[in-house]
């Protein structure tokens, strides 16, 4: 059974790391001011949606490496008229594909437009098969997360002390000139204070990644590619907020799979952070966590936080939010074929740090009795499987990555509960 929506695959040979149709004066589809933008006369967006056979993207936070990753995507591009060859010389793009191109995958549905993976291609692999009638093109792509990391900075203009972590991301993308137009940014509402920048040489991803440490925030490139941070009151308050229901039962969204752990891969016990410039590292450990789990230690030097209190203050909820482990559902696999126009529409809407209730009403056992897990968790990741016939959607989820006591707060507030943590 195929699903009953289209997905959308285009791609732009403008320079530039901005999406969007090149805004072209008299034309009625391509001259909106605020929507389209402003590109070289000679570059242009290209619809291949049907010559693409299968897509797949993955992206999201690394439950491993406690961050997030670059969002990475590779499809294949079928090709009857060898346009796609680029050594073919009588190709109307011959010459222009090259790196860094940019491509976008997105699904119109119901009046908006959710945009899945917007990046910037990586190859281009071209194969010609002698028992086929028609070549085909294999593209990888990642998302701004490469060009930070091929950005080399020193000292950041205007990187003070006493700086919050959103005015410090922002001022590390004016740096490498990362359009304002490309950010969402929380402002004002993050509660570090850093130092002034180090100064040392890195690449952009780096000094970003390393002011995302310090909040305990979270720093990614989103489906339309534009730059997100989160602070982490943000974070810790959207946990366990108005939850999408999913369920195997029939008295919900339906699944397709969940994926079970039971292990102490996530356990970290013993967290070890150094302020930069300090000589004193600053550690928290979680004394029956190792009793009972052996050590699982986690180390971080030149974080650039004000304090040493600052780094402490990091190394304590960094434990705390981790040293206990339970049954978890690490993953949902969703078949958008499967399901109505709501659960289509509620499942391209979830988002990082959207909430999910998971039911996962088991079988009988042989030995008596019924097993009914119900897990409200957060998405940190999703993967897309999409061919002409198939979609499937797997959704990465976690217990609250940072979670605070929170005076008031039915769902932080509880003292003993393990879901909250004095935290600073």
């Amino acid at each position: 059974m195929s699903y009953p929506f289209n997905v959308t695959v285009t791609f732009d040979f403008s320079n530039g790391p901005v999406f969007g149709y090149p805004f072209t004066i008299g034309s009625p589809a391509n001259g909106i001011l605020g929507v389209d933008v402003l590109a070289d006369s000679a570059s242009y967006v290209v619809d291949i949606s049907n010559q693409v056979g299968n897509i797949q993207i993955r992206g999201g936070y690394n439950l491993l490496q406690n961050t997030f990753d670059s969002a990475s995507m590779s499809l294949r591009l079928f090709d009857p008229n060898g346009d796609w060859n680029p050594q073919n010389t009588a190709s109307p793009y011959y010459g222009k594909l090259v790196p860094l191109r940019k491509i976008r995958i997105s699904v119109p549905w119901q009046g908006q437009t959710y945009y899945l993976f917007s990046g910037y291609t990586t190859a281009y692999n071209y194969t010609y098969p002698k028992d086929q009638t028609i070549g085909y093109v294999d593209i990888t792509a990642s998302d701004g997360f490469r060009l930070y990391n091929l950005a080399n900075v020193s000292t950041i203009t205007g990187a003070t002390a006493g700086q919050d972590t959103g005015t410090r991301i922002g001022k590390i993308l004016d740096q490498i000139q990362w359009p304002p137009s490309m950010r969402k940014i929380d402002t004002g509402g993050t509660e570090t204070l850093l130092q002034a920048d180090p100064g040392y040489q890195r690449t952009a991803l780096q000094a970003l990644k390393m002011t995302e440490f310090a909040e305990q925030g979270a720093f990614w490139i989103d489906g339309e590619g534009d730059a997100v941070f989160k602070s982490r009151a943000f974070i810790a308050g959207t946990s366990g907020k108005n939850p999408t229901v999913f369920s195997n039962d029939g008295t919900a969204i339906p699944y397709k799979n969940v994926v079970f752990a039971f292990d102490d891969k996530l356990i970290i016990n013993e967290t070890n952070i150094t302020a930069y410039g300090s000589s004193v590292t600053q550690q928290a450990v979680d004394v029956p966590s190792q009793t009972q789990y052996f050590p699982h230690s986690y180390t971080l030097k030149d974080v650039p936080v004000q304090t040493d209190a600052d780094a402490m203050n990091i190394a304590r909820i960094f434990t705390a939010t981790r040293a206990t482990t339970t049954l978890r559902i690490d993953a949902m696999v969703l078949d958008l074929s499967a399901l109505d126009n709501a659960g289509i529409t509620a499942a391209l809407a979830l988002d990082y740090f959207n909430t999910a209730t998971i039911i996962n009403n088991g079988q009988t056992t042989a030995t008596g009795g019924d097993s009914i897990i119900s897990k409200t968790l957060q998405i940190v990741g999703v993967a897309y499987d999409i061919t002409p016939n198939t979609f499937y959607t797997t959704y990465t989820t976690s217990e609250p990555i940072v979670a605070s006591f929170i005076i008031g707060s039915s769902i932080y507030g509880i003292i003993g509960d393990t879901n909250s943590v004095l935290a600073y």
